[in-house]
């Protein structure tokens, strides 16, 4: 058996966030965890030119809310929100008796999202464009635009081989086991002629300066700010 663990789950008490946020019990549960799927599958069916990296499902009483993280909101949004009022009626279907609400987050540097570029890369994929081309090209992309490290992994078929192999790159660091770093995880799929073909991108950003602990004194002993506060008495 593998020893897989996924990134996003790795680190849901350190510096992750679920995408499902609500709290049911009982056949409740059931219910709405259908419904977070019927409300994914139809989002990703209808929205697949549209750049979505991330939904995230908030339940309040008789509310949802749905908010999509995309580099195009202008396609999600359509001519005068057209579209955002189609998928709004649409969603409402799927929730009974709730009040749905969608709300749009632009990601203002789509080369940093894990997400976006394994779509970009599986999207290359489908055009015949060489795995090992697109690989390279969109890891040098993200380095450009200040990513610390990324790692990037393609499975199946490739080059349609007869025998499926899986090859993967990496540039900068890209500390998966050390919980602080700034790791975000995509996975996307190719439909090709010779089969489907899996991409796993990893992507390390800069990483925060800790912050230095204690009070106004920072990091200094305690006996030296002892003796500046008698000084100053």
């Amino acid at each position: 058996m593998g020893r897989k663990v996924n990134p996003i789950s790795f680190r849901l008490a350190v510096n992750k966030n679920w995408r499902s946020k609500w709290y049911a019990t009982g056949k409740d549960y059931t219910t709405k965890l259908h419904e977070d799927l019927k409300i994914r599958g139809y989002i990703k069916g209808r929205m697949q030119a549209a750049a979505v990296s991330k939904v995230v499902i908030e339940r309040a009483w008789n509310s949802v809310r749905v908010t999509l993280h995309t580099s195009r909101p202008g396609l999600v949004i359509g001519r005068k929100g057209s579209e955002i009022e189609k998928m709004t009626a649409d969603i409402a279907k799927f929730c009974s008796e709730s009040q749905v609400k969608i709300d749009i987050v632009e990601i203002r540097k789509p080369e940093l999202d894990a997400q976006l570029v394994a779509e970009q890369v599986a999207i290359q994929l489908e055009r015949r464009v060489a795995f090992r081309r697109a690989m390279k090209r969109s890891m040098q992309t993200a380095m450009d635009f200040g990513a610390d490290g990324i790692r990037l992994r393609c499975a199946g078929r490739l080059g349609g081989a007869d025998i499926a192999r899986a090859e993967w790159y990496a540039l900068g660091k890209v500390p998966l086991q050390t919980l602080r770093a700034p790791i975000e995880y995509g996975f996307a799929e190719a439909n090709t002629v010779y089969g489907i073909i899996g991409i796993k991108c990893w992507i390390n950003k800069k990483e925060e300066a800790p912050r230095p602990q204690g009070g106004r004194g920072g990091d200094r002993p305690r006996r030296q700010r002892r003796d500046n506060n008698r000084r100053q008495g």
